[in-house]
Order: C-alpha cells, then structure tokens, then sequence
C-alpha cells in the first residue's frame, strides 16, 4: 500500500520553505538506511573552531559530479562517485525541484549526541540564491532555523521525520540559519542528504 504524503508550506519572511511528509516509504527508507549506512565510506573530520581542533559531531560524506569542491569550516570536501541508489535519488527530486543538482552531502548521525550546529548553506560556490533538498531517512529528529537578522523573529521548529524532503528555496539562506541540535532521548541512526548544487 502506497504510504500518504503530505505537503507542508512554512510561512515566514524571507523564506521559502517546504515540507514533504512520505516522500520516501517505511520500507524503502529502512532498506536505503541500512544499505548506505554500510556501504558508503564514512569519515569524520576536523573543523577549527575558535583556533582549537574539534572533530566534528557526526560522520558525513560528500559525493557527486567529478572535480567539485566545497568548503565549509575550513574543510575542503571534494566530491567522489555517486553510490547508484543516490543516484536514483537525485533523479527523483530533481523530478519533483528543477534544480541542477550536481552534489549531495550526506550526514550521518548515529545517536542523540551528534548534531549539526547553527550555519546557513550560503558558500559562495553554491551561488546567489541556492536550493537545498534536504532528505531525511531513520529517527525523527527536531530541525529548527532562526532569522539571522532579526533575532526577535520566532523560531521555527519542525520535526524531520523518516521518509521526509524539505525544500529550502530562494532567499532562504540569506536570512535564515538552521541546526539540528542534540537530544538526551534514546535515538537510532538518521542519515540526511542534503542535495545541493555547486555552480563555476
């Protein structure tokens, strides 16, 4: 039985954000979960952080067209081969977002204590007003984003749960940061894709 979807547009200024709900089945998110959770050559770097070392908190990969690069933190990520299921991702959200895109950076985390820190995707690589598909496969973890110029501006908290797309589009990263922060609940893997597009 084909699992419901849902669309979920989030309305807030100088956003364009979108939310879809079963993009991906139960069952073949569970099987793309443990398949890349196994196959793909994870790796944990190093960022500097106020002059000190610290490895980051999750493990990530970067994969996509041959000879891109993407910095970010003072890491320098280039790309390697697409795994062929991602392969077949990237078809079908491209399908879904007419968006080139040409990379996808995978994270990784393994439990409640890894996390992704406030940041917004505006590397000048990835151009003026880039889109981010954002696909979540494994535990539902809290994805909030905060305005970068008004911090009066409330919050926004969503649940990214197995199987979801979110779509940030247009100014999105001008004006926004987003995080995923830590949880002392028990939490299984989720691995997040987030498919980008590097231009130049």
């Amino acid at each position: 039985m084909q699992e419901k979807q849902s669309i979920q547009k989030i309305q807030a200024p100088g956003a364009d954000l979108v939310l879809l709900r079963g993009f991906v089945d139960t069952q073949q998110s569970a099987q793309l979960l443990s398949c890349l959770t196994q196959e793909i050559d994870w790796r944990q770097d190093r960022i500097r952080l106020f002059g000190r070392e610290h490895p980051i908190p999750r493990l990530q990969q970067f994969q996509g067209e041959p000879g891109l690069h993407y910095r970010y933190s003072g890491l320098l990520l280039e790309t390697g081969p697409w795994h062929p299921l991602i392969e077949q991702l990237r078809r079908r959200i491209s399908a879904l977002e007419p968006a080139d895109f040409n990379c996808v950076l995978l994270n990784l985390y393994r439990d409640g204590n890894d996390s992704m820190g406030w940041h917004s995707d505006d590397e000048p690589e990835l151009g003026p007003n880039p889109v981010i598909a954002s696909l979540s496969l494994g535990q539902p973890r809290r994805f909030l984003l905060r305005h970068r110029q008004h911090p009066q501006q409330p919050k926004i908290e969503l649940m990214l749960d197995n199987g979801s797309l979110l779509l940030m589009r247009a100014s999105t990263q001008h004006h926004w940061q987003h995080a995923l922060p830590r949880t002392r609940r028990t939490c299984e893997p989720r691995l997040n894709l987030t498919f980008r597009c590097i231009i130049g």
